[in-house]
């Protein structure tokens, strides 16, 4: 599954867009079908030194929290029966506040 479409590049924020807002907009989510883990992406650039593109948003996983995370470490990680994170087709942007635990 193709992670990072021209679609997502196009609706996402560059890293820092959202600084300071109150209730960010989570833009994309990703997840793994075997495992526990969701990222849920509210900024992401590609940086022009190494070429890596980076998202910030709300990772939860052992526990919940905003962070920094890449397109490197989503195509790497695996769940329990091996498979790879997938990008949740069916997710509509939402503000942080509209997100269901």
């Amino acid at each position: 599954m193709n992670l990072l479409t021209k679609a997502v590049l196009k609706r996402l924020p560059a890293l820092g867009g959202q600084m300071g807002a109150a209730d960010p907009t989570l833009w994309v989510k990703f997840f793994t079908p075997d495992g526990g883990w969701t990222w849920f992406a509210a900024e992401g650039s590609r940086d022009e030194r190494t070429g890596e593109f980076t998202f910030w948003g709300y990772v939860v996983g052992v526990e919940a929290e905003w962070g920094r995370f890449t397109l490197a470490d989503l195509r790497g990680v695996r769940g329990a029966l091996g498979l790879p994170v997938e990008r949740d087709l069916w997710f509509r942007p939402q503000p942080f506040s509209q997100l269901k635990p």
